[in-house]
């Protein structure tokens, strides 16, 4: 049985929580012995709708998403939530329809419309009484309180450092179970981050590719003080990669044959989908069965 998020974050070793975007990232993670799922908004806007990660997803699409992960893995799932979808309603409603959908947290962030991935220029922020009140709504509006509220703060890009701890500390204050201080510039902000909010509630990190946050590993991050670490384009970033390289190969040679030994085979895939498990399964509920 997993463990409750709310538990395994106050233990270590850090909780490293891979980003996924379906059922079947979600699965493979799984396999490869994730304890946590990350559900990344981004990768949900890369592959459902070939766009970039500037809030286009709705609140219906990604609430199918968390459906159908949950439908195959019941790995902890932490969804990106955005901005709630709109205002203190607008975000219980969110909260309520994300959690019957199996979501374990849900992320919120503090950002204004038009929002934007944490790592592009350009943010706005609503203010922080409001994004207070947001939080209040999410933890007013939850079934369970083993449903995290993770609160996200994009103020470093917009208001300065400081700002972005004040921020965060008061999101603490409105009853949020994890914070996320989004986007720090180098590693001397990543360990500022945690050096000025550890011990209020656990700390949440991400590592985004290219990003303005030097990476790091899950051990170091764990050693600055942090709790939970998110790589949440990491497997979509490769996906697309070997995409365009295969479909390039294909065009250009028009056959597969050099990609044989980068992909599953037919029975392959089929083991790895559980295919011979549920044609087997099936045979329970034929009729003609003995």
């Amino acid at each position: 049985m997993n463990e409750p998020l709310r538990t395994r974050l106050r233990r270590a070793p850090i909780l490293l929580a891979p980003g996924v975007h379906d059922p079947l990232t979600a699965s493979l993670a799984t396999d490869a012995g994730a304890e946590a799922l990350y559900l990344s908004g981004a990768a949900i806007a890369y592959t459902r709708l070939g766009r970039p990660d500037i809030g286009l997803p709705s609140m219906a699409e990604v609430a199918d998403t968390i459906a159908l992960i949950r439908d195959r893995v019941a790995t902890p799932l932490i969804v990106d939530a955005d901005n709630g979808y709109g205002n203190a309603l607008n975000m219980q409603r969110t909260m309520r329809v994300f959690e019957r959908a199996g979501a374990s947290a849900l992320q919120i962030e503090d950002q204004a419309y038009p929002k934007r991935c944490g790592h592009l220029s350009g943010k706005r922020l609503i203010a922080a009484a409001e994004m207070a009140g947001k939080l209040r709504a999410a933890v007013d509006a939850r079934q369970s309180s083993e449903t995290l509220v993770i609160a996200r703060t994009d103020a470093i890009a917009v208001e300065g450092f400081e700002a972005a701890i004040a921020r965060a500390s008061l999101y603490a204050e409105a009853g949020a179970d994890v914070l996320f201080v989004e986007a720090p510039r180098s590693e001397d902000e990543l360990g500022a981050v945690a050096g000025a909010l550890k011990g209020i509630l656990p700390l949440m990190a991400n590592m985004v590719e290219g990003g303005v946050t030097p990476l790091k590993s899950a051990a170091e991050l764990q050693a600055l003080g942090f709790a939970l670490v998110i790589f949440p384009g990491t497997a979509v970033r490769v996906i697309a990669r070997a995409a365009r390289d295969v479909y390039g190969a294909l065009l250009r040679e028009g056959s597969s044959r050099t990609f044989r030994d980068r992909m599953f085979a037919f029975n392959e895939l089929n083991a790895l989908i559980g295919t011979p498990e549920l044609l087997a399964l099936g045979k329970r509920y034929d009729g003609g069965a003995a």
